[in-house]
């Protein structure tokens, strides 16, 4: 395949012939690496949560014995016990669900929040060149962003740019990336918009959108606002492909 290398102005530069983008697609076993690469924080409750209380004892539920809460006209609930006077008792229902302050229901179990699926080696080289493929591919990049189906690219895919490009700072990279994709630049730059609902007392107010993804060379730096930058060891197939293929901007230098 050819490819074309823009300058920092957006302006062809040379041509360079690669074969790195003309993998065979295949978007079931991309699909399948995705999930398997997915990562979900684990979290659940306190384990000790609806136990914790100063009171304590245990009320005997076996049949004609001394003591017990048989024959009294009441539920056999777990008890803490505050006092006992004889055979009188002053209790609290405690530790099960249905009882004021006791332990949840249903709580989630974090065995369950651990990704423990595997790949083989082969698949993974072949989603990862299927991954390659997809972004080069406009097709499926138009599939993906369906807002921009109807407007005019402006550039032939995949975009690559020459190194000087991951020099620029923010200002400058940004009216690059609109110069080189025209209108389809309106979903290449990062926005952030308030959350609806409770989440926005809960820590994430704001909700941020993908973005385009600029991939850069192991042995290149580069920080700027309003794009996901990742170097070219460390990109996953998951990157390049979420939902669809993912508009990803390459630098000459991998």
């Amino acid at each position: 395949m050819k490819v074309t290398i823009l300058d920092s102005q957006g302006k062809k530069k040379k041509e360079i012939e690669t074969s790195v983008f003309d993998g065979k697609i295949r978007e079931d076993i991309v699909q399948k690496v995705a999930e398997v690469e997915k990562v979900r924080q684990p979290y659940s409750n306190f384990p000790l949560a609806g136990k914790q209380y100063s009171a304590a004892g245990k009320i005997r539920h076996g049949r004609r014995r001394w003591k017990t809460a048989a024959g009294r006209g009441i539920s056999r609930v777990p008890r803490k016990i505050f006092w006992r006077r004889g055979t009188q008792f002053y209790w609290e229902g405690a530790t099960i669900s249905g009882t004021r302050g006791g332990r949840r229901a249903h709580p989630p179990r974090v065995i369950g929040m651990i990704n423990t699926r595997k790949i083989n080696k082969k698949e993974a080289k072949l989603a990862f060149l299927s991954a390659l493929a997809l972004t080069a591919s406009i097709e499926h990049l138009k599939r993906k962003y369906s807002t921009l189906k109807d407007k005019d690219w402006g550039i032939k895919m995949p975009i690559v740019v020459e190194e000087e490009a991951a020099k620029l700072n923010t200002k400058e990279f940004l009216g690059l990336i609109e110069k080189i994709l025209g209108e389809a630049s309106e979903v290449a730059i990062q926005k952030s918009k308030v959350r609806h609902g409770k989440g926005k007392m809960r820590g994430r107010k704001y909700r941020k959108s993908a973005g385009a993804l600029f991939v850069i060379g192991k042995q290149e730096a580069m920080k700027i606002k309003g794009i996901e930058v990742k170097k070219a060891n460390e990109i996953r197939v998951a990157d390049l492909v979420s939902n669809g293929a993912r508009l990803t901007i390459y630098t000459e230098k991998q």
